[in-house]
């Protein structure tokens, strides 16, 4: 039963163990198990007639079979992904057939379910299960990207203008109902009801680092970003003890309680999950952040990523290493200081992100031209580095307004608050309860504050809001519905980011404020 069981799942992260032990210590005690493991898959699966044409009901081997070949070099592990790949969706169904097989008498039709219902080349929306199809669509590119298949990548570049283009939440969250763990249609995006599983933005952050790899765009690596700081940081508490499975974007801890259909929203972090695919996925993707940050060819180094850290390079067979110094995502500087041994001439490739209105570029003190040296959302700096030198990048980060497009029905009227990659929230425990009672108004003045005392530290937004009331009259009345307006009062606002919301009381929390 592939359709519904998890071997090849579970075979496809044995597999990725493997490589990263493998990777990490030089040992191949578990690296020869795994390629055992996958000879054996080899033999059962594809097109030969003694052979099972058959595929996983939840991917996930597709990508750890290219990481497979990647680290021993044997093809057949590429071959046995690219079948995969491409055995998906065709007709007669094979998860039908498997069903008739062993007897099944009720047969599931829902093939798109696990993005069975096309094949892969001919899929332009995601739908179904979203861990599913973002682990699919990194095997995706993965395959292309091995391969030079432009058909299949031009699948997976429609496939992530849908996801991203139609189908995220502002905090990189996706798969919006709890039903089937699923993407629905275009621009349903509910925020009280939003599923938004942890592992599906790590997904999304898997494919998007695939896709970065290929092509250098900005916007995969805005993709990255906005998923780190907020829909996947959200899922961890800030002592690492407990944990979201499920990410909304809206919070009545008391109706989440009494309705049925908010059982799936969870008021506190749990310290674990019966599935508990999510925990440990934080703690793969933070063990590895540092793949994310740097890519590098023979004559270009891109920094995707910002954040305090080293890096060690070749570049034209020189070795390069980067020391990075910053208080990202707080404060708006960067600085990069280049130790080489001799001099040598690349490209040095900074990301401006998507959210930022207002760069500035030093090398060794003086200023950078932007104009003609940008390019898909980097800003190059060609020359002969030498040992010594040293870049300052400025990103001006002022509070933003973010509206969403007007197709979103449920922000409709509403605005969202952003600073830098940072999506912040309204909390209870600052603003009192019934918080959809909150209005911004269009000119008020917004302030920002860095709080070390909060929250582990955090920069807090702030400023005059209006709240809906209800006078006395109404309240001694218990009058529901009346004609006449409510009064409103003016009072301070608290914001903080939507990644550390619920790590002080329990209580209600919304993103999409009133405006």
């Amino acid at each position: 039963n592939l359709r519904d069981w998890h071997e090849l799942y579970c075979a496809g992260h044995l597999i990725e163990a493997g490589v990263a032990y493998y990777e990490a210590t030089g040992k191949t005690r578990l690296l020869d198990v795994v390629c055992r493991l996958a000879d054996h898959i080899a033999d059962v699966f594809g097109t030969k007639p003694a052979q099972l044409r058959g595929y996983d009901g939840h991917e996930e081997i597709e990508l750890a079979l290219v990481k497979l070949y990647r680290a021993t070099g044997i093809r057949k592990y590429l071959e046995l992904g690219r079948y995969f790949i491409n055995e998906r969706g065709r007709q007669p169904y094979f998860f039908e057939t498997e069903a008739q097989q062993r007897g099944d008498l009720q047969i599931r039709k829902d093939f798109d379910y696990f993005q069975a219902h096309l094949p892969v080349r001919e899929q332009q929306n995601a739908v179904g299960h979203s861990v599913r199809a973002m682990y699919l669509y990194a095997g995706m590119a993965d395959i292309a990207a091995e391969t030079e298949d432009e058909e299949l990548l031009e699948a997976c570049r429609a496939l992530w203008k849908n996801v991203t283009g139609r189908q995220m939440y502002i905090t990189g969250g996706i798969g919006s109902i709890a039903h089937r763990e699923a993407f629905t249609i275009d621009y349903d995006l509910p925020n009280d009801y939003a599923y938004t599983e942890t592992c599906a933005s790590i997904g999304l952050v898997l494919f998007a680092h695939r896709m970065l790899q290929i092509e250098q765009d900005s916007r995969y690596a805005d993709v990255i970003e906005r998923c780190l700081y907020n829909g996947i940081l959200s899922g961890v508490s800030l002592d690492g003890k407990s944990y979201f499975y499920v990410n909304p974007l809206a919070v009545w801890p008391a109706v989440c309680q009494h309705r049925s259909d908010k059982k799936h929203v969870k008021t506190e972090r749990q310290p674990w999950y019966g599935t508990a695919c999510c925990p440990p996925n934080i703690a793969r993707l933070i063990g590895s952040l540092g793949q994310y940050f740097y890519s590098v060819s023979n004559s270009e180094l891109y920094v995707h990523l910002y954040a305090s850290g080293t890096m060690e390079t070749e570049i034209a067979g020189q070795t390069i290493r980067i020391n990075q110094r910053t208080e990202y995502p707080w404060q708006e500087q960067v600085e990069f200081s280049l130790s080489l041994d001799t001099e040598v001439s690349f490209s040095f490739a900074l990301r401006i992100p998507d959210w930022c209105k207002n760069v500035s570029i030093q090398v060794n003190d003086h200023p950078v031209s932007l104009e003609s040296n940008c390019s898909k959302g980097y800003a190059k700096i060609n020359r002969v580095w030498s040992d010594g030198d040293h870049v300052r990048l400025k990103l001006e980060m002022p509070v933003e307004r973010i509206y969403a497009n007007p197709n979103v029905r449920e922000n409709a009227g509403k605005v969202a608050l952003q600073r830098g990659p940072v999506v912040y929230c309204l909390e209870e425990i600052d603003n009192e309860p019934n918080l959809p009672a909150i209005s911004l108004p269009a000119d008020a003045q917004l302030s920002v504050c860095f709080d070390d005392q909060l929250l582990g530290g955090i920069a807090v937004i702030s400023g005059t809001a209006s709240r809906t009331v209800s006078d006395l009259a109404t309240l001694e009345e218990e009058v529901l519905y009346r004609s006449s307006p409510n009064p409103t009062v003016q009072f301070s606002f608290k914001a903080i980011p939507y990644f550390a919301w619920c790590n002080r009381n329990p209580g209600e929390m919304i993103v999409w404020i009133r405006e």
